[in-house]
C-alpha cells in the first residue's frame, strides 16, 4: 500500500513538472508582443513591392507603346523610369477628365490604354457607363479601401486636398481675422474678399463642396455654404485663378488645392496657407484601363509600378504632396504639415452618383456669379 503511494505521488511530481513548463512557455508567448496592424501593412507592402519589382524587371515589352491620356505632361519623367524598366515607349495625350469621359463614351471605344490623373468622378462615370477595366494584384491590396473601387476599376495614385490661401497684407490693411474653419469663412466681415473656382469645373473645388456636406450633413453643410457663396463675387473658370488672384491682392483668402505649389507661392508672396480646423476635405487622383484597351497587359504592370516605392516617391516630388497623402503605406514624401485627423470622413460612394444634384443646387445658389 505505501510502495503505491509512493508511485502515485511520483507521478504527481512529473504531472506536475510539465505543467509548470507548459504554463512558462505559454506565459513566454503571452509576453511577446503581438504584431500591430502597421507592422502587418508594412510586411505586407514589402512583400508585394519585391514581387513587383520582380514582375517588371522580368517584363519586356520592347516594340510596343503605352497609350496614355492625362492631364499633364508633367510625369514624363515617371514613365521614362517605366520605359527603362521594361522596354515599353509612352505616347502622351494631354485633355481634361471631362473631354476624356465625352469623347470615350461618343467613340464607343477606347481612346488609349491608360487614363492617368483627373477627377474622381469622372473616372466613376466612366466606371458605371462599362468603360473602365478592373484590374487587381497584390500591390493594388495594399491601397486602403477608401482610395480605390472595391472591384479595381480605378485606383488613386494620391490625394487633393482642400486648403485657404491668405494675403497677410490685405488681412492686415481690412483688419480682417484669420480664418480657421469653413464656418469663419461665412462671416459677412469677408464680403468681396474670398475666390473659388466653379465646382462645375474644377475637381478641386467640387471636392471642397462635397467634403463640406459630408463633413456637416446637407442642412448645415449647405447653410454654410451659403454664408460662404455671399461672400463670393464671382466663381472662376480655372482652377488656379484662387491661388494666383489671392497672391497678386485682387482677394484676401483663396480656397485652393493645399500642396507644395501653394506653399511656395505663400513663401515668396508674404501669404499664408491654412489647413481649416473643422475638416480637410480631400480627393483621390484617378488612374484606370480602358476597356478594350490593346495593351492592357502593360497599363496593369504600368499601375503595379507606379504603387511601388521608388514610382510613390517620383509622384510625390512631381505633384509635391504631403507625405500623409500618399497611398502606399511607408512612402515618404514632402512633410506640409497636413494634420492627417483633419481629413473630413467623405463617402466616396456618392461622390459621382450625387454630383448632378449638388452641382443643380450650387447653380441655383450662384446664379449669375459663373463665369463663362
Amino acid at each position: 500500500m505505501k510502495k503505491n503511494f509512493y508511485k502515485v505521488l511520483a507521478l504527481l511530481m512529473v504531472f506536475m513538472v510539465v505543467l509548470t513548463a507548459c504554463g512558462t512557455k505559454d506565459a513566454n508567448e503571452a509576453e511577446k508582443p503581438a504584431e500591430t496592424p502597421a507592422e502587418a501593412t508594412e510586411e505586407k507592402v514589402e512583400q508585394a513591392e519585391e514581387q513587383t519589382e520582380e514582375e517588371v524587371e522580368e517584363a519586356n515589352f520592347d516594340g510596343r507603346t503605352l497609350n496614355v491620356v492625362a492631364t499633364s505632361e508633367s510625369y514624363v519623367p515617371l514613365f521614362d523610369k517605366f520605359t527603362e524598366k521594361t522596354g515599353a515607349k509612352v505616347e502622351f495625350l494631354s485633355m481634361s477628365s471631362g473631354e476624356v469621359l465625352a469623347r470615350t463614351e461618343a467613340e464607343g471605344k477606347s481612346m488609349a490604354d491608360l487614363w492617368f490623373g483627373g477627377g474622381l468622378d469622372a473616372f466613376m462615370a466612366a466606371r458605371d457607363k462599362g468603360l473602365l477595366e478592373n484590374h487587381t494584384s497584390e500591390m493594388t491590396e495594399v491601397v486602403p479601401a477608401d482610395y480605390k473601387d472595391a472591384d479595381g476599376a480605378f485606383i488613386a495614385k494620391g490625394l487633393t486636398v482642400v486648403g485657404f490661401i491668405v494675403n497677410d497684407e490685405l488681412m492686415k490693411e481690412q483688419n480682417l481675422p484669420m480664418p480657421k474653419t469653413w464656418e469663419d469663412l461665412t462671416d459677412p466681415v469677408y464680403e468681396h474678399n474670398i475666390i473659388m473656382s466653379n465646382p462645375a469645373i474644377s475637381g478641386t473645388n467640387y471636392a471642397a463642396l462635397k467634403g463640406l456636406l459630408d463633413l456637416y450633413g446637407e442642412e448645415k453643410g449647405w447653410e454654410i455654404f451659403e454664408g460662404i457663396n455671399k461672400n463670393i463675387d464671382f466663381y472662376s473658370k480655372r482652377g488656379k485663378d484662387p491661388q494666383e488672384k489671392t497672391a497678386q491682392g485682387e482677394f484676401a483668402i483663396g480656397i485652393i488645392p493645399a500642396d507644395k505649389k501653394a506653399f511656395d507661392v505663400a513663401k515668396d508672396n508674404g501669404l499664408t496657407v491654412i489647413y481649416p480646423e473643422d475638416g480637410i476635405p480631400w480627393v483621390p487622383e484617378g488612374v484606370a484601363i480602358f476597356k478594350g484597351s490593346e495593351n492592357a497587359d502593360i497599363a496593369k504592370a504600368f499601375i503595379d509600378f507606379m504603387l511601388t516605392e521608388e514610382a510613390q516617391e517620383m509622384i510625390a516630388e512631381i505633384d509635391g504632396k504631403d507625405s500623409a497623402q500618399l497611398i502606399v503605406p511607408g512612402v515618404n514624401g514632402f512633410d506640409l504639415g497636413l494634420p492627417a485627423d483633419k481629413l473630413v470622413k467623405e463617402d466616396l460612394s456618392t461622390f459621382g452618383s450625387d454630383r448632378e444634384r449638388i452641382l443643380e443646387r450650387f447653380n441655383e445658389l450662384s446664379s449669375g456669379k459663373t463665369v463663362e
